[in-house]
């Protein structure tokens, strides 16, 4: 079984906001999300969302710091590889996270295209984008090092680069009717790092 508890329902105003806005951006794009429509598709009255995110940027924000709150939820804790677990631990870990995201929010990867191309044209948010990205670096950079990388920091780039190239070209690219079974993004990630670890396997 890979699926997991289902999410908490919004637990604030700002939640809730951030919420619809996700799911307009993933049905409708970026030209879709205005503050009415957020209104509507959350349930609330007209003028709410104004109230809450007066600018266009304040409701971008919500929106990514909403979809960084569900990102974080995709693997649990306890799932996380142990320090001592290996490079299978490692392996094991990242294909069950990477299959959840194929699996069950493909909605929420379309999300995040759509805010990460509006960053490039908005600095403002590309900060923003950024330093909420920034949060899923370390625990990459810490994975590699308990794995035995001489370079966990490169190896993490590359493997941040090998996982955001799968989800694009199956959530959104030409292999989006062919999402990978958990077993292949398990050979896949032992592929990868096989390359990266030639010498920690087993």
């Amino acid at each position: 079984m890979t699926a997991r508890t289902p999410a908490a329902p919004p637990s604030s105003r700002a939640d809730l906001i951030g919420d619809a806005a996700l799911a307009l951006l993933a049905e409708r794009g970026m030209r879709g999300l205005t503050h009415r429509a957020v209104d509507e598709r959350a349930g609330l009255p007209q003028g709410s969302t104004s109230n809450h995110a007066r600018t266009r940027q304040a409701l971008l924000e919500i929106a990514l710091a909403r979809l960084a709150h569900h990102e974080a939820q995709v693997l649990g804790p306890d799932e996380l590889p142990p320090a001592d677990g290996g490079v299978q631990a490692v392996v094991d870990a990242l294909a069950l996270a990477l299959h959840r995201y194929l699996t069950d929010h493909r909605p929420l990867l379309v999300s995040r295209y759509e805010l990460a191309l509006e960053a490039t044209r908005r600095p403002e948010l590309r900060s923003f984008f950024d330093r909420a990205g920034a949060a899923f670096h370390g625990p990459v950079i810490a994975m590699m090092t308990q794995a035995g990388s001489p370079t966990p920091e490169r190896h993490a780039l590359s493997l941040i680069a090998w996982c955001e190239g799968l989800m694009f070209s199956c959530a959104a690219g030409s292999f989006h009717s062919a999402v990978p079974s958990l077993e292949e993004l398990r050979t896949g990630f032992a592929e990868l790092l096989r390359g990266m670890l030639p010498d920690r396997q087993g």
